[in-house]
């Protein structure tokens, strides 16, 4: 007899014979035993999770000679002629190749006709999103009224594909991804009936390969049992797979939890010999890192599916959070980008280097290893904590030479370090002139300097002498003391003080702006002016086109003051990174670049 591969031959054949999707085999034990059959049946889910095998099942139970249950009894001529797939009544139909609307139609032409042998003339349609629109639109009528002696069975891996009108007309079953332990189990179940002997740790991993569809475990065991000769050993099962032993990962992880470069840098030559796929081993990476953030903070919850589940909590206790969840971060970064290297193992290895050398530091600061290179050009395993510039604050932190560990400065150092651009010339006195309504000058008051602090004239000082008449006031400071809402002091900040005449304040609005003047947003800023400065007066709002005499006015607007103090404070940020001594140092010693686009100032 001509060998059956396991995923035919231990296909299950009734409802008690399944492994998972009990959500599934409930509802339909309940609808066939108490007789509340739909007249269409949608299974939806990944491949191999069972979708044409509880259909085959459902239409065994409709079927049997025994009467409709949930049990079909198996032995019947019904049930036989169902498993072997020669049931003339069990129309199964492959609608990948089936697709044009006039095989539909030929299909539905028998509908109507009593079925042969059987109780229902049963359809199961595999694939049914392949089928065109016209197709789904010449089955609709007879999927919403069939005649009473036909069941619908569809199926299909991607439900999204399926319109509205016919995902309406069914029942539909959403078939889950298999567990690892039930796949595990199944696999070790059936060698056990085949009398092939294994190892405990290879069934794991082919349960793993499977990624939730047991026709994929099953399938993966027939090779592994080809591959190994009649066993399905551990090593066989990597070296098919491609896939790597858990104790050569694992020394990855534990050369960056003590920051030992030699370390690291061996293991990844050890791997290196091995050919793995680099994207998958960093998957792999970032899974444990997964699985250790859980063990630092539900312990119970780790499983021991893959039987290192003490390693797991021995780690997770070694390392802090704050590390697994970085290390996390970059090792997804790293994955998204990893196609970008030159090749796999240099992209992998940078990754590596990054967990290895980025840490946070106790007081929350980020922080990276110092280190040294050897003669040979590679990194050194003596590491040290040292704080990175602080590209917050700007503040500027030197690179240790010496062996010895460095101090890191704490968050109130930092804050309180002066930096070049706060240093500011000492305030001096200024002047202010007051005149009359008239316009007449009467007096004037003087700011005074106290503790290198200009104390400026108060409104009421300002309103008991009259009104400013000199532009020795910048207007810029004073839209700053305004507090004009966006659009209104879009109009100020736009404008530059032509002259004051009496109580008249003469503005010159950049032309470019025009757009902004209309009477409302003059009045605002009219009467934000009177009441800062507490006096009455008016302002006039002209464009230089209607001007006879520009000469007199600032030709600065606020706006252009600002852009001018924004442009110092990138030039300032983009000369604080070019001169911190550890980008310096990852420039030299790792070829790294600075993203010049990304540098924003400390102050926004």
């Amino acid at each position: 007899m001509a060998y059956q591969v396991l995923a035919r031959k231990w296909r299950p054949r009734s409802f008690a014979e399944m492994v998972g999707q009990e959500h599934v085999l409930r509802a339909l034990s309940h609808a066939l035993d108490s007789g509340r059959v739909h007249h269409a049946f949608l299974f939806t889910g990944t491949r191999g999770v069972g979708k044409t095998t509880i259909a085959r099942i459902l239409a065994k139970s409709l079927n049997c000679e025994r009467g409709v249950s949930s049990r079909p009894c198996g032995v019947c001529s019904a049930c036989r002629e169902i498993d072997e797939g020669r049931f003339v009544d069990l129309i199964e139909v492959d609608a990948a190749s089936r697709t044009k609307v006039e095989e539909t139609r030929e299909l539905l032409e028998n509908v109507q006709y009593t079925p042969t042998f059987g109780r229902y003339k049963v359809y199961l349609i595999d694939e049914v999103h392949m089928f065109s629109k016209s197709s789904f639109n010449a089955m609709l009528k007879t999927l919403e009224e069939p005649p009473p002696h036909v069941k619908f069975l569809l199926a299909t891996t991607d439900p999204q594909k399926l319109p509205v009108t016919i995902l309406s007309r069914c029942l539909q079953f959403n078939l889950r991804s298999l567990s690892l332990p039930l796949i595990r189990n199944q696999l070790a179940y059936i060698l056990n009936a085949e009398e092939i002997p294994f190892e405990e740790v290879a069934l794991r991993e082919l349960a793993r390969g499977a990624d939730g569809s047991m026709r994929d475990g099953l399938s993966l065991l027939d090779q592994a049992i080809a591959y190994g000769g009649g066993k399905v050993l551990v090593d066989d099962v990597y070296a098919m797979l491609g896939s790597l032993s858990r104790d050569l990962v694992y020394p990855l992880i534990d050369a960056i939890v003590v920051g030992d470069a030699a370390a690291l840098l061996a293991s990844l030559d050890n791997l290196a010999s091995r050919s793995p796929n680099w994207s998958d081993l960093l998957g792999e990476i970032i899974g444990l890192l997964q699985r250790i953030a859980i063990a630092q903070f539900v312990p119970e919850a780790v499983d021991d599916n893959l039987g290192d589940r003490e390693r797991i909590l021995g780690l997770a206790k070694r390392m802090t959070i704050e590390d697994v969840q970085l290390y996390y971060q970059i090792g997804l970064l790293g994955r998204r980008d990893i196609s970008f290297a030159p090749d796999l193992r240099c992209g992998f290895e940078m990754i590596m280097l990054r967990m290895l050398v980025f840490r946070p530091l106790p007081d929350g600061e980020f922080g990276c290893a110092s280190f040294s290179l050897s003669d040979s050009g590679r990194v050194g395993s003596t590491y040290k904590g040292i704080s990175l510039s602080n590209l917050d604050t700007e503040t500027k932190r030197s690179l240790q030479a010496d062996s010895s560990p460095p101090m890191p400065l704490s968050s109130q150092e930092l804050l309180s370090a002066p930096r070049e651009e706060d240093v500011t010339p000492l305030p001096v006195n200024e002047t202010f002139f007051v005149s009359d309504k008239g316009g007449k000058r009467r007096g004037r008051i003087e700011s005074q300097v106290v503790d290198n602090v200009v104390s400026l004239p108060t409104s009421a000082e300002i309103a008991a002498e009259g009104f400013i008449s000199s532009t020795s006031i910048e207007w810029s400071q004073l839209v700053e003391r305004l507090g004009l809402s966006a659009n209104n002091r879009q109009l100020a900040i736009h404008c530059s003080l032509q002259r004051v005449d009496g109580s008249t304040l003469y503005l010159l609005l950049d032309k470019s702006k025009s757009f902004l003047l209309n009477r409302s947003r003059e009045r605002m800023v009219e009467e934000a002016v009177q009441k800062h400065l507490g006096a009455e007066m008016r302002i006039v709002f002209s464009t230089a086109a209607n001007l006879a005499d520009v000469s007199s006015s600032s030709d600065t607007t606020p706006a252009q003051l600002l852009e001018i103090r924004q442009q110092e404070r990138d030039a300032n940020a983009r000369l604080s990174i070019d001169s911190d001594p550890c980008v310096r140092t990852f420039q030299e010693t790792l070829s790294a670049e600075v993203d010049i686009a990304s540098i924003r100032p400390a102050d926004g």
